[in-house]
């Protein structure tokens, strides 16, 4: 049975197919040459256009791009922070295994009534991703090693 998305997973959010030619659409229009968020607007539900904020647009384009692409995305405030818990679920390792990069100052973290950490997502988010660049570097290497070894097929 699937659990509920946390606070700091939310269920990701998908484009169907029938939205992939709008999505295309609007693809291009955000990232046409002469745009950008001064050239952005939004009706409101009374008809008057709003500008959107620089902030809003990035969002906006980011977003609209990953959808196109056939890509999930969720969003998410990177000022949140997580228990051990959450940051393992959202590294995918233990709980145990956290607090051991936290113990090692891997990961910071500040303490909370009694033995409770609570970690910025954004430090665990930053965590992830070094580590995820680490792994492909590795991965690149092996199989560099491998083509200079006659392995590959």
């Amino acid at each position: 049975m699937a659990q509920p998305a946390s606070r700091f997973e939310p269920e990701p959010i998908r484009a169907d197919a029938a939205e992939s030619r709008l999505l295309e659409i609007l693809r291009e229009a955000l990232e046409a040459p002469g745009g950008g968020a001064s050239a952005a607007r939004l009706l409101a539900a009374d008809g008057r256009p709003l500008e959107l904020p620089q902030s809003v647009y990035q969002v906006l384009v980011e977003t609209v791009r990953e959808l196109a692409e056939g890509n999930a995305v969720a969003v998410l405030p990177v000022r949140a922070e997580l228990t051990t818990q959450e940051a393992g679920d959202l590294l995918g390792v233990s709980r145990p295994y956290v607090i051991k990069l936290i113990e090692q100052g891997t990961i910071p973290c500040t303490a909370t009534a009694g033995n409770h950490r609570r970690l910025r997502l954004s430090d665990v988010l930053a965590y992830r991703r070094l580590r995820d660049e680490e792994r492909r570097a590795a991965l690149d290497e092996m199989s560099a090693e491998a083509e200079r070894l006659g392995l590959c097929y």
